[in-house]
């Protein structure tokens, strides 16, 4: 019996828009939703691709956000923010560097500029040493 020709992978995305691009239409929305609050919160952050998530840097990893399976998820890239944010945070599924949500229950605005406001102190104070 001939051998079955394996599937060819899905390229990695290059951008943040491939990365969205790829997601089914809930999630891309979701996201790109996700995408504007974290830009309005940090002007000057740089999006970039990292450890295979669409992902956002200012004086290092600020935030990242990504899609698997039915959910949505936003990674402080801290292993404490998911916890500083507990209380806030009831109702979404959370583990110690991730909070999931459903594409049709986002995250509230408020609350993801607080995290990424939170984030972008951190990492001005670790840069002014």
């Amino acid at each position: 019996m001939p051998a079955k020709a394996k599937p060819k992978p899905k390229p990695k995305p290059q951008t943040f828009d491939d990365y969205l691009a790829a997601l089914p239409p809930d999630q891309r929305a979701a996201l790109q939703k996700l995408r504007q609050i974290i830009h309005a919160a940090a002007p000057q952050a740089e999006e970039y691709i990292g450890y295979g998530l669409a992902a956002f840097r200012q004086d290092g990893p600020l935030v990242a956000l990504g899609a698997a399976g039915g959910h949505c998820g936003f990674y402080p890239m801290t292993g404490h923010t998911v916890a500083d944010f507990a209380a806030e945070l009831k109702g979404y599924a959370t583990s110690k560097g991730a909070i999931r949500f459903p594409a049709e229950k986002p995250l509230p605005a408020a609350l993801v500029r607080k995290i990424v406001k939170a984030r972008l102190a951190e990492n001005a104070a670790k840069r002014q040493g």
